[in-house]
């Protein structure tokens, strides 16, 4: 029998388990397509992907966080698990928020819920909920991506899938092979950000505004615009109230998505502003990177990145995830993925690096 014949018929039983019904998935994760496969990196090595794959088209928010902690840390009394709520998510109004009430026993269980500010909603926001999540170690931001990968189920497993971390609280973790939704790599982070696309030579912006011009910071569906804060030499002007003093019981933080005509090349939004993110790059034997622009910072570019210890929670920080389906499936729907995605998925496993 011809050698591809094998793979060919696993191809085809994966097919079939992924036709399968997937039923009580809690979240969907809106993602969009990053092609140009095997595209040339920009003049700092960055960028350079050699498969297709998807990315979050928006940070992971509040509401989809909290969702997670009731699924998955209502009665625990595992501290890696306790952790995922950091109580910086209600008490610090410049980016709240989730309330934890409860005991985590199972007479008395945490029940997490989104709440918004002392102070008003900043501008354009429709919700606390639609915020992004910040208060988040690169554990955390693991651990919901087992948990998506598991299915984003009620209960589903945080600690194998993506990554295996059976409790782990610190050390770099490599990425399982064959993991479905993980935190991106910092290529594929750059490239969904400031690739141009259209071909595999098609260059990068400086901005993931699509622009090389600084973009400006005003809330709306102006070009070129990002949350985050312009420093005028002297001061630095907030995005979302547009006044240089920082007020008490302000939240300033946008709605994932807000900068309506200012996404990237392949759709997504807020990589230049909002909270930077976790990617799954290292730095050292230690340190993660993460990248992006943030409310609280000064112009973000291309080559904006800091490395830290993975256990570093910031009021500036979150994350998105990357993916080989296309979402995850509304709640009670049945999710597929077609026999030429499942080839894209398998190749894809073959070539990436841990």
């Amino acid at each position: 029998m011809p050698s591809f014949a094998p793979r060919l018929v696993m191809v085809l039983c994966v097919a079939l388990l992924f036709a399968a019904p997937v039923r009580g998935a809690l979240i969907t994760v809106e993602t969009v397509a990053v092609g140009d496969a095997g595209n040339a990196a920009d003049g700092n090595g960055k960028g350079s992907v050699a498969y297709d794959f998807a990315v979050g088209k928006y940070e992971v928010t509040i509401a989809q966080y909290s969702t997670f902690l009731n699924s998955v840390a209502a009665v625990t009394s595992d501290s890696y698990i306790i952790d995922l709520y950091n109580l910086q998510m209600f008490q610090d109004n410049d980016i709240a928020g989730i309330l934890r009430s409860g005991s985590g026993t199972s007479l008395d269980p945490y029940s997490y819920s989104v709440v918004g500010p002392s102070g008003s909603n900043p501008a354009g926001a429709s919700s606390p909920g639609d915020r992004p999540i910040a208060y988040v170690s690169w554990f955390d931001a693991a651990r919901f991506a087992n948990w998506v990968n598991n299915g984003a189920t009620n209960g589903a497993s945080t600690e194998t899938g993506a990554y295996t971390l059976n409790g782990a609280t610190n050390g770099i973790i490599a990425q399982n092979a064959g993991a479905t939704w993980w935190l991106p790599t910092w290529d594929e982070w750059y490239k969904a950000a400031f690739y141009k696309g259209g071909s595999t030579n098609a260059g990068y912006w400086d901005y993931a505004t699509q622009s090389d011009a600084a973009p400006g910071n005003t809330i709306g569906s102006g070009t070129n615009q990002a949350n985050y804060a312009i420093f005028n030499g002297t001061n630095f002007t907030y995005s979302v109230t547009q006044a240089t003093n920082k007020a008490a019981g302000q939240n300033y933080l946008s709605d994932v998505g807000a900068f309506t005509s200012s996404d990237s090349a392949y759709g997504t939004f807020d990589q230049s502003g909002n909270l930077a993110e976790w990617v799954e790059a290292t730095f050292s034997a230690t340190n993660r990177v993460y990248v992006g622009g943030s409310w609280k910072g000064g112009l973000p570019s291309a080559s904006t990145s800091v490395a830290d210890l993975p256990t570093t929670e910031l009021d500036s920080l979150g994350f998105r995830l990357a993916t080989t389906a296309v979402e995850v499936p509304e709640p009670g729907t049945w999710a597929a993925a077609s026999l030429l995605g499942l080839v894209a998925f398998i190749a894809r496993s073959r070539r990436r690096a841990g």
